[in-house]
């Protein structure tokens, strides 16, 4: 009977370690796969979107005062307007104000001063106003109160990355302006808004 029991003892222990070198053989075949990766890389950089005028001086006159005006008087200014970023523009806008400087030069929309914006395919020829443009002259801002907001300018190369625009800044005093008008003054600021062109897929 002892050993019956050795016997059936050293099966038992022969059949726990085939079993163990079995879970072995089993978990090197698990982790000995063949495997491959490969990568890449992309570098993504945002466009720019600027607009500038000119610097005071020829390239801009905006800046200059205007005195002595009187009714039937005109004023030209000369300025450019540069799509200096890399990216192109849906529109430009335009707007204007006065502020606390407001008078009725700027608050009487019909007896009030009058804007006009026009554009020359080249720069504008003459010393002193009135200025002419010797290649193709095109309407940017018909005449409007030169009081205005977000107002959409046409005609504009510059909604092209890296073009230039000519243009001239007529401000016009109606002759229906009456002696209210007289000594009336006033400060406007011009801010041009360009808007990013109309998103795409790349």
């Amino acid at each position: 009977m002892a050993i019956s029991l050795k016997t059936t003892s050293g099966k038992i222990l022969a059949s726990v370690a085939l079993v163990g070198t079995a879970a072995a053989v089993a978990g090197m075949g698990t982790y000995g796969a063949f495997t491959s990766s490969t990568s890449a890389s992309q570098a993504v950089t945002a466009g720019t979107v600027t607009i500038a005028l000119g610097a005071p001086g020829p390239a801009n006159t905006l800046n200059v005062p205007i005195a002595g005006l009187l009714p039937g008087d005109k004023v030209e200014k000369l300025v450019t307007l540069a799509n200096t970023g890399n990216s192109d523009l849906n529109n430009v806008t335009l707007t204007t104000s006065a502020g606390a400087t407001g008078s009725l030069l700027t608050t009487d929309a019909t007896n009030g001063l009058q804007l006009t914006i026009e554009n020359c395919s080249v720069a504008w020829t003459g010393t002193a106003a009135p200025y002419n443009c010797t290649g193709t002259k095109t309407t940017v801002l018909a005449s409007a109160p030169v009081i205005t907001a977000n107002k959409a300018l046409t005609n504009l190369t510059s909604v092209t990355s890296a073009k230039t625009d000519n243009l001239k800044v007529t401000t016009a005093f109606p002759t229906t302006a009456n002696n209210d008008f007289q000594g009336a003054t006033s400060t406007i600021a011009f801010s041009f808004t360009g808007t990013q062109r109309t998103e795409t897929t790349k």
